[in-house]
C-alpha cells in the first residue's frame, strides 16, 4: 500500500494505530493462526452434477436428441473435474 499519499497527520495516526495493534499479542495470535477452510467441491454438488449427467446419459441414449447429447457433453466433464477434486481432498486428509 502506498503511504506517500498521506499527509503528514494521517501517517502519524496509521503508524500510531499499527503500534497498538501490535502490542495486542491475542490480536497476534489469532491473526497467525487464521486458516480459511478448504476450498473445493461439497459432496452435495458432486452428487447433483452427477445424478444430472446420468440423467442427462440416459436420456440422450434413449431419444437420441442433439440437444440432450450436447447438454450431457457440456456437464460431463465438469462433473468428472468435480468428483476428481473431491475424492483428492478426501484422500489428502
Amino acid at each position: 500500500m502506498a503511504t506517500s499519499r498521506l499527509s503528514d497527520q494521517e501517517q502519524r495516526v496509521l503508524e500510531e494505530m499499527e503500534r497498538a495493534l501490535s502490542r495486542d499479542r491475542r490480536l497476534d495470535r489469532r491473526l497467525r493462526t487464521f486458516s480459511l477452510p478448504p476450498r473445493g467441491p461439497r459432496l452435495r454438488t458432486a452428487a447433483s452434477l452427477l445424478a444430472v449427467s446420468v440423467t442427462l446419459m440416459v436420456t440422450g441414449i434413449v431419444t437420441s436428441e442433439p440437444g440432450v447429447i450436447w447438454a450431457f457433453a457440456a456437464v460431463w466433464p465438469v462433473t468428472l473435474f468435480t468428483v476428481f477434486r473431491l475424492l483428492c481432498r478426501w484422500t489428502k486428509g
